[in-house]
This record gives C-alpha cells, sequence and structure tokens, in this order.
C-alpha cells in the first residue's frame, strides 16, 4: 500500500513539476491559453501503466493542487473541464485498441481546448468565443503529437 501512494505522490508532484515549467514557457506564435501540455505527458502514461480510475485521480489532484497554488476558481473550472473531458477522449480511444499514445494524446489535447472554450463561453455568456476554437484545435493537435510522441516512449520504457 505504501509503494502505491509512493506512486502515486510521485506522478502528482511531477505533474504540478510539468505545469510549473509549462507555465514558463513563451513560444513565439502562441495565443492566450496556448499550452504545450506537458502534464499530459503523466496522465498517458498513468492511464496505460495505471488504471483509468488511478489516471483520473493523479488529474483531479494535480489540477486541484495547481489550481489552488498557482491560479483561482476560474483557473481551476477551466483545467477541470478541460482534463474530464480530455480524460475521456483518451480513456475511450484507448479502450478500443485501435489507436497508439500518439492517436489518444492527440485527441487528449484536441478535447483538452473544447472543454476549455465551453467553459469559457459559460463564464463569459458569449458563443464569440466559437472564433478561437480552430486555433487551439491545430495547437491542441500538434502538441498533443508531441506530448503522444514522448509519452509512448515513457510507457514502452517505464514499467511501474
Amino acid at each position: 500500500m505504501s509503494r502505491k501512494i509512493a506512486r502515486y505522490a510521485l506522478l502528482v508532484a511531477l505533474s504540478m513539476v510539468l505545469s510549473w515549467l509549462e507555465s514558463l514557457l513563451l513560444l513565439p506564435g502562441m495565443l492566450p491559453g496556448m499550452k504545450v501540455g506537458l502534464t499530459n505527458l503523466v496522465v498517458v502514461f498513468a492511464l496505460y501503466r495505471l488504471s483509468l480510475g488511478e489516471a483520473a485521480g493523479i488529474s483531479i489532484v494535480r489540477v486541484a493542487l495547481v489550481s489552488m497554488t498557482f491560479g483561482n476558481a476560474y483557473s481551476f473550472a477551466y483545467s477541470l473541464s478541460g482534463a474530464v473531458l480530455s480524460l475521456g477522449a483518451m480513456a475511450g480511444l484507448k479502450k478500443l485498441d485501435r489507436f497508439s499514445p500518439l492517436g489518444v494524446s492527440i485527441a487528449g489535447g484536441a478535447c483538452h481546448n473544447i472543454g476549455q472554450i465551453l467553459v469559457a463561453m459559460a463564464v463569459l455568456e458569449t458563443a464569440e468565443l466559437g472564433w478561437y476554437l480552430p486555433g487551439l484545435l491545430a495547437s491542441g493537435t500538434l502538441a498533443g503529437a508531441a506530448i503522444g510522441a514522448a509519452g509512448g516512449l515513457l510507457v514502452e520504457r517505464i514499467r511501474i
């Protein structure tokens, strides 16, 4: 039991560090709200090496802790909606057993952005933000591909 708790704590801590590092990245051409999705490395890894429930727990604990540490209620709502929709899509595709971690992560990146746009539309009470979605989907797809490729390597090489 203590090994399991230590493993979860390590993965949550790693995802928090990756979230912090990601907040320091300022890449040219990135619109506000666009991120690389480094924390999704941990989620993809957990989804393939642990159970769906364990991956979900790690993801939700990370969202809560990062929001309490670095954010606010709005960042919590945006992050949670993106994380839940992303994890649901990734879990569904993984269960089909027809997609590699690369494809699973691409879907997760796109769905994360859809979840965040939906919350932003609800919070700001406007559908006008829909114009922002194509740019976010493009960045989410590219980021999802990069994270999925790296995540696939981690899944192949690390046994826990």
